[in-house]
């Protein structure tokens, strides 16, 4: 099938009933960061938490009672997977789902409790894959490929309909892109519909696959490197969603770790809402400068809001901590008393709210008769981290810059 605006007008109607139009939130500060109006597309409050339940539900709700009858397979670690089996419950039809062995817990469960029949096996997404096409032909099942299917482009350019209608002077549009999908439907709808509007791809540094692929202007394979942005790290972009990238993109621009984090963090806070890594690539590119979005009004897709609780929390403590906002102090003081009580003092006049405190009596850099406290420190950005270590100074606690050991961590010695 051909994938155009009338296909995904088709789309729209067809999964009508199974997925939220997702809201478009103006947000102040994300405005200030582009030095435009900035509207958010929020498909972090879609079911399942993201936009993978379109494609799956187009897909699915086009399939022959035949393909119904025998089922349906798909090879996920996380989103695709809860997109299908939402979408193959909804249509009575038995939905596998091959995950690899190091797949979380959270999104595991969440996929069985969505109905899938869950299948460990894979210690990576390619042996996953593997086993996918393996059930598939044993048993008859058709897959349902995550990006690279003209039905699954059809349902996420969805999204792009959306778009056009709520914020219909949009004049940026900034999408995630992994292996294409999302990009290459939202890309044809706007382009199509509004040709004016400039639309941007955007994908982590460490998965430059598709931005490689664009440069070229034809597919590179490039193997990702660890990324906090997961959901969006593949190694090549699919041969079907690629000439959409490259006929509509206008761009396709990459973003590190620390801008996508920073992101995180921000649109946590500020926005009050959870956008996991891939989701958040977009404002990344805002916080980076990645993109020109000077008094234009852009709009940013935040493709999902899946993401595990212990991993949010060491986002959010590095995120702080790379914003200025968390400082460990480690004191090396005379083992008498009042030693500590005269620090926190310090601290406190300061303005800063010790979080946690450590004790430690031995250690090879310390002398007979010496104590080592760590602190960790709450402090308001980063020159007030600054006016703090500054205060110690000040008070006789010098600062030891060999015995630093890392980027938020300063190291003082009492007089």
């Amino acid at each position: 099938m051909d994938v155009d605006v009338t296909e995904i007008k088709a789309a729209a109607a067809r999964i009508a009933d199974l997925v939220q139009r997702t809201p478009m939130l103006p947000s102040r500060y994300w405005s200030e960061v582009a030095g435009g109006r900035v509207w958010l597309k929020a498909e972090c409050l879609q079911r399942t938490g993201s936009f993978k339940l379109r494609g799956a539900a187009n897909m699915i709700r086009m399939l022959t009672p035949e393909e119904r009858a025998r089922g349906v397979v798909a090879a996920s670690a996380g989103n695709h997977a809860q997109g299908v089996a939402v979408a193959a419950r909804a249509e009575g039809v038995r939905a596998v789902v091959v995950m690899p062995t190091s797949a979380s817990f959270a999104k595991v469960e969440a996929a069985r409790g969505y109905g899938a029949e869950v299948v460990l096996e894979g210690a990576s997404y390619a042996e996953a894959a593997q086993a996918m096409r393996r059930l598939a032909a044993e048993q008859g099942l058709t897959v349902i490929p995550a990006f690279d299917d003209e039905r699954v482009i059809a349902g996420q350019g969805t999204v792009g309909l959306e778009i056009v209608a709520q914020c219909p002077d949009v004049e940026l549009v900034l999408v995630p892109v992994g292996g294409g999908g999302l990009a290459a439907g939202v890309a044809m709808v706007v382009k199509t519909l509004r040709p004016a509007v400039r639309v941007v791809g955007v994908q982590a540094a460490a998965a430059p696959a598709a931005r490689e692929s664009f440069i070229h202007r034809h597919p590179r394979t490039v193997p990702p490197r660890v990324t906090i942005a997961d959901g969006i790290a593949v190694s090549r972009p699919g041969d079907v969603t690629l000439p959409f990238l490259l006929r509509y993109l206008d761009d396709l621009v990459a973003v590190d770790e620390e801008s996508i984090t920073g992101a995180m963090v921000a649109l946590l806070e500020r926005s009050k809402l959870v956008v996991e890594g891939a989701g958040a690539v977009g404002a990344a590119a805002l916080l980076a400068r990645a993109v020109d979005a000077r008094n234009r009004i852009t709009v940013l897709i935040l493709s999902g809001g899946n993401i595990d609780m212990n991993l949010l929390g060491r986002v959010v403590e590095h995120g702080l901590a790379h914003a200025g906002r968390y400082l460990v102090v480690r004191v090396a003081l005379h083992d008498r008393p009042g030693q500590l009580a005269r620090v926190l003092r310090v601290l406190a006049d300061a303005g800063a709210n010790v979080l946690d405190i450590y004790h430690r009596r031995t250690g090879s850099h310390l002398t007979f008769g010496q104590v080592q406290v760590e602190l960790l420190l709450e402090t308001r950005n980063a020159a007030h981290a600054e006016a703090v270590c500054a205060a110690l100074e000040a008070h006789g606690y010098h600062e030891s810059p060999v015995l630093e050991s890392a980027s938020v961590t300063r190291v003082f010695v009492a007089e």
